[in-house]
């Protein structure tokens, strides 16, 4: 009896091992599946009310026109202004976030002792965390006085410190994905520079830095739709009005912060300034669909397999 129980019992146990693995499988499945179909929701959502608005406002005239004013009696509905200001803020967010990004990275991958990494990684990491209208007031009330103190004349409510305190907000995206990348490259390239005589910085910049460069132009593309998306910083700090100027040290407005006035119920519901802001939505969903592309173009480019 006992010969002829032992194969049936692992057939059992084999047959239930097989049932859970095929549900663990059905369950990442649906998950991934949720994450598309929400995407394509969010796609679908999009269209289908750009389309209604522009219904009534001519395309071409969305994509030339240098006025947004929605709430005037004779609305002009040139997005221009606002990707003006998106662009500008987004660019000087990455200016800082990339030097600084990279510099700590570099440190902790290959100058930082084991218990420094582990201890300033976390900190930077819960910078993350912190709520971005919290970011947005120490732009406000913090950055931009300190800003005008060397800045005769600058407005109360301008980019430079928006995109100064977006910037700071995402080095830690820009930090850790780097410094991951660096850890990453096998320890025998940097045995192999060492040998050949060369220093721990040289190490890190012409060795390092190169080998893991594919993860740090995902970092960088990280950063910037991150910079991209930011809503409650320029909301706060950078004026709302929408200005089309390239001079960070002008008030803007950017996508995202219209879209955050129009709905705290500055026009009604269904009116044609109201579906401005799916139009508007769809144009921030292209400009962050291009960086990712670029970034996945690039990643392609300089990835290494080792």
């Amino acid at each position: 009896m006992s010969k002829s129980t032992a194969p049936s019992g692992a057939f059992g146990s084999l047959r239930f091992r097989k049932g859970r693995d095929r549900v663990v499988e059905a369950c990442l499945l649906a998950a991934g599946l949720v994450a598309v179909f929400t995407t394509l929701a969010i796609v679908g959502v999009l269209l289908y009310e750009s389309s209604t608005f522009f219904r009534h406002v001519s395309i071409v005239d969305f994509l030339t026109d240098t006025m947004w004013t929605p709430l005037f009696s004779e609305p002009r509905f040139g997005i221009m202004p606002l990707v003006a200001g998106t662009l500008v803020t987004t660019m000087v967010a990455i200016l800082v976030a990339i030097p600084l990004g990279t510099t700590i990275a570099i440190y902790l991958s290959e100058f930082a002792p084991h218990k420094v990494r582990e201890s300033v990684k976390p900190i930077l990491e819960l910078l993350g965390a912190v709520p971005t209208v919290v970011y947005g007031y120490f732009a406000l009330l913090v950055v931009t006085p300190f800003l005008q103190r060397f800045i005769p004349g600058l407005p109360g409510f301008n980019m430079l410190s928006a995109g100064l305190v977006i910037g700071l907000m995402i080095v830690p995206y820009v930090s850790s994905v780097s410094e991951d990348a660096m850890r990453a490259v096998p320890n025998y390239m940097r045995e192999g520079s060492y040998a050949m005589g060369a220093t721990r910085l040289q190490t890190a910049m012409r060795v390092v830095v190169p080998g893991a460069l594919s993860g740090i132009a995902a970092a960088y593309i990280l950063g910037l739709s991150r910079a991209v998306g930011e809503t409650m910083v320029v909301a706060v700090a950078a004026g709302m009005q929408p200005n089309l100027t390239f001079d960070p040290r002008e008030p803007a407005a950017t996508i995202t912060a219209f879209i955050v006035q129009v709905s705290l119920g500055d026009l009604p519901h269904g009116s044609v300034g109201y579906q401005s802001i799916f139009a508007a939505g769809l144009v921030l969903m292209l400009m962050t669909l291009v960086f990712n592309l670029i970034g996945f173009v690039l990643t392609r480019r300089f990835r290494e397999v080792y």
